[in-house]
């Protein structure tokens, strides 16, 4: 989800701002997913590059973030919304970590579809745990005894399915440490709208161009 910044810096407006346009938007791009019958959607809400940016807009984002989850649990289950959260949680406040654990228990029994949020998330800092919790699992084994279907159930999302469909706004053309495993074969969708401009609109427009590819995960025959 990029460009709030930039969004909130052609209005004039603080970065906080642009955050709290962001943040809204998902709420209208998560039920436009689940009207178009999409069960997973996944956000990139603040990578492990991000506490680089200024101390005042990190600490701006995470006041947005427990806001989100005091205030969207009602509305997340009246519409089928199960929320997930990955990535290294450890680093956030401690009413934070709760708050995305309360969020995710009272959540847990809706079917409609899922949201995962990525929050202090990285695609290396996934294969890397994921390594060590499987070297946890098979103590004493060799990773050479290590295979990918061994090492997928224990990524960060391997409840979910890995990723068909990459969008990234802004006007970028990078995926940024994003689910590097989950995306290897997925389709990547680059759009020049800011996240805060992303509509339900545009989303059918990229799900259309997904429709239209020709996936062949490597083969040369038309699937």
């Amino acid at each position: 989800m990029d460009g709030n910044r930039r969004w909130a810096k052609q209005r004039f407006m603080p970065t906080a701002l642009g955050h709290a346009a962001g943040a809204k938007r998902v709420r209208e791009i998560v039920k436009a997913c689940a009207d178009l019958a999409i069960p997973h959607l996944s956000l990139f809400a603040f990578s492990t590059e991000n506490w680089k940016r200024p101390a005042d807009e990190v600490a701006g984002l995470m006041g947005l973030f427990m806001t989100y989850l005091q205030k969207e649990v009602d509305n997340m289950n009246a519409n089928g919304v199960r929320l997930r959260i990955v990535g290294d949680i450890r680093r956030f406040d401690g009413k934070l970590q709760t708050l995305i654990a309360k969020a995710q228990a009272d959540t847990s029994n809706n079917k409609r579809i899922t949201l995962t949020v990525a929050a202090n998330y990285g695609g290396r800092w996934d294969m890397l745990q994921a390594v060590q919790a499987w070297q946890h699992a098979h103590h004493g084994q060799d990773l050479s005894q290590m295979s990918e279907e061994a090492l997928a159930p224990y990524l960060s999302t391997a409840y979910a399915p890995e990723v068909d469909l990459l969008i990234r706004t802004g006007g970028e053309s990078r995926i940024s440490n994003f689910m590097l495993w989950q995306s290897a074969y997925a389709e990547m969708f680059f759009t020049n709208d800011l996240w805060p401009e992303f509509n339900p609109e545009r989303l059918q427009q990229a799900v259309k161009w997904f429709g239209e590819r020709d996936r062949r995960f490597g083969s040369s025959a038309q699937l």
